[in-house]
């Protein structure tokens, strides 16, 4: 999310970040350390307000380098993520096999797609090849969309399917994970096919 966005949601997601930004660096850490023990051990929504709230202390934390300065005892189940020492909390998203499992402190890539467990690689793999193609219906050029004959009708097909498909994200592919790392987030949205959280019934 840029703060330099006009979205009124990005707006709205910067006002609600603002307490943390009050916060001083003890108090952030800590409340960051007792949040990631109520995450531990369970797949979540991105769209869970204890994710959004978690997500929007990090963006303070990362900036102010928090996790470097040990302020508070992380749960010990938390390894360091690779791409900037924070505890590792990576999120699936339709992107994994270019992006890998995404840090939720700096959005970089957590975990890279090849250092994934490869039992969990290859459902990762086999569900975002299925996914990319789907998503793509919502980008049809003009050309593409007159060949489908009815093109709402398709892209309406793709939302379906998109459904289904970030279901098995949270029911089957965050479980698998959550063999090897302390806590799962999963995008359980597609804005571009305008697949809402509360359409991805698990």
């Amino acid at each position: 999310m840029s703060d330099h966005s006009d979205a009124p949601l990005d707006k709205l997601w910067i006002e609600y970040g603002e307490v943390f930004e009050a916060f001083d660096d003890i108090t952030l850490a800590r409340w960051m350390a007792q949040t990631l023990g109520q995450l531990q051990g369970r797949v979540w929504r991105s769209s869970h307000p204890l994710v959004g709230a978690y997500r929007l202390a990090a963006q303070v934390a990362h900036d102010r380098q928090i996790w470097h300065k040990r302020l508070a005892t992380t749960p010990r189940d938390y390894p360091e993520a690779g791409c900037c020492r924070a505890p590792l909390l990576p999120l699936i998203t339709r992107d994994v096999i270019e992006q890998g499992l995404v840090c939720q402190h700096c959005n970089g890539t957590a975990i890279a797609f090849d250092d994934i467990p490869v039992d969990v690689q290859k459902m990762l793999r086999n569900w975002a090849e299925t996914y990319a193609p789907i998503h793509q219906i919502a980008h049809w050029d003009d050309r593409q969309q007159k060949r489908a004959g009815n093109y709402d009708r398709a892209l309406e097909d793709a939302a379906t399917e998109a459904e289904r498909l970030l279901a098995a994200a949270g029911n089957k592919l965050g479980p698998a994970l959550l063999e090897f790392y302390p806590a799962v987030l999963w995008e359980d949205q597609d804005e571009c096919l305008d697949v809402r959280p509360e359409d991805v019934p698990l």
